[in-house]
């Protein structure tokens, strides 16, 4: 494979930045743009150590750098490595990249490094997956898991279902190829006996999924109500800035708008919509119909209503629409008199909340509710999970293949048929762990990845 290069560090201005050369000519290449100070040569240098000199191109000095040495295959992937750190001006980091460029490195691809480190055995899939969920962890509850997918824990899992499944396969296809052998029968209750055991260690696998799926990519959240009851103002509160429009005039929220905030150790990706009414108005109208839309697309809704006044024909509608399961019902405007009736949306919500979006009171009561709903304090995260979608359908197939094998001993079907279920099974988690995947889907793991990485 070519020699490859790319800067490791975040494209800013930093106290430090990070070229990285991966290949077989990794050190040759450092040699020709690095001279240590002293008589030590780039050559020579041993694994794990690291030489202070100038980083040059020709005859051009550009930078004091550090340089170290990962020999193959103690190295993160599994090949010679060097890293320059240099300063972490934008413009020499550059320059640096480029003289490496000019004296036989490549352009690193979308993370290339890491797909080298699983190519050469430093990693199976499912850890090299978990490097990014590390970087881009936002909570101590996604880095524990991501720690402990990049530990191997999905991976040793899989492995020991994936082993089982083989011995039953083995066990299979001895019984029937030699007959005449004094081989022990397979009989079927014990191999529904042992395809349950697998099943129930799959199922753990994909338990906590969603969970850890809501703490990576956070929870497509809408606010809605009718116009003119602080849907702006709750969106402006939980932003922590000024991202809504706010005047005393009703529909002065005509788009929908966007923010990201933390709520705990759960992301919303907040949408404040147009007050949802009956309007003359074909621009409004657009803007109803898309937070009528926002409704039925969004994972939870905190739904809006003014708790200063009654019910009116709009609320009544809002609730009808609402998906009960998934909506916070919020009484705003706490602090003034109430007027609402509450009786008919507890009938239709269970999660209802006062506050004052005006005041900034009761914003804590509304992120415990959002806390129950998701029930991430269920979720066990010290167990193995399926970190993504790849994963998670891989360990579905394996459950459908092991579901109609156990169906199929039931109502009395022919082993060999059987086997064919099980090897479904037993093929779909070898593409999990990357042991019998095509090159595609590796391509398309890696892609997600950042250069450098």
């Amino acid at each position: 494979m070519s020699t490859i290069a790319a800067i490791s560090t975040p494209n800013a201005v930093g106290g430090i930045a990070v070229i990285r050369i991966s290949g077989e000519d990794a050190i040759a290449v450092a040699e020709r743009i690095f001279s240590p100070y002293g008589d030590k040569k780039v050559a020579d240098m041993a694994g794990y150590t690291c030489a202070y000199g100038i980083a040059h191109d020709g005859g051009e000095r550009l930078d004091d750098c550090i340089l170290t040495v990962f020999r193959a295959p103690h190295s993160y992937t599994g090949e010679d490595v060097a890293e320059l750190s240099c300063h972490g001006g934008l413009y020499v980091t550059r320059k640096i990249l480029r003289a490496a460029l000019a004296n036989g490195a490549v352009n690193a691809e979308a993370g290339e490094f890491t797909k080298r480190a699983y190519l050469n055995g430093k990693l199976d899939l499912t850890q090299a997956e978990a490097v990014m969920d590390i970087i881009s962890a936002k909570g101590e509850r996604e880095l524990k898991m991501a720690e402990s997918l990049r530990e191997g824990a999905a991976f040793k899992k899989a492995e020991k279902c994936s082993q089982k499944l083989l011995k039953i396969l083995g066990d299979l296809a001895a019984w029937a190829d030699y007959p005449e052998e004094d081989i022990p029968e397979v009989r079927p209750e014990n191999l529904a006996a042992e395809l349950t055991e697998v099943r129930g260690d799959l199922h753990s696998l994909v338990k906590n999924y969603d969970s850890g799926r809501i703490l990576r990519e956070g929870v497509a959240t809408a606010i809605i109500g009718r116009p003119n009851v602080g849907k702006s103002t709750l969106f402006n509160c939980l932003s922590g800035c000024e991202r809504s429009i706010v005047t005393e005039i009703a529909g002065t929220t005509r788009d929908v708008i966007e923010e990201t905030v933390r709520v705990g150790d759960i992301t919303l990706r907040l949408s404040d919509t147009a007050g949802i009414h009956d309007t003359d108005d074909k621009i409004e109208g657009i803007g109803v119909e898309m937070a009528e839309k926002m409704i039925d697309n969004s994972e939870l809704c905190i739904a809006v209503f003014d708790g200063s006044c009654p019910l009116t024909e709009d609320d009544l509608y809002l609730i009808n629409k609402i998906n009960k399961n998934k909506t916070i019902a919020v009484i705003n405007k706490n602090d003034v008199d109430q007027q609402i009736n509450t009786s008919l949306l507890q009938d239709k919500i269970q999660h209802i909340v006062f506050l004052s979006a005006k005041e900034n009171t009761g914003v804590e009561e509304l992120h415990k509710h959002i806390e129950e709903i998701f029930k991430l304090n269920e979720a066990d995260f010290d167990t193995a999970t399926a970190a993504n979608e790849r994963q998670k359908k891989c360990i579905d197939k394996a459950l459908e293949g092991i579901e109609s094998a156990i169906s199929s001993l039931e109502i009395g079907e022919m082993l060999d048929a059987v086997n064919v279920l099980i090897d479904e099974a037993e093929q779909s988690l070898l593409q999990l762990t990357g042991k019998k995947v095509t090159d595609a889907v590796v391509d398309e793991v890696f892609s997600r990845f950042c250069v450098g990485k």
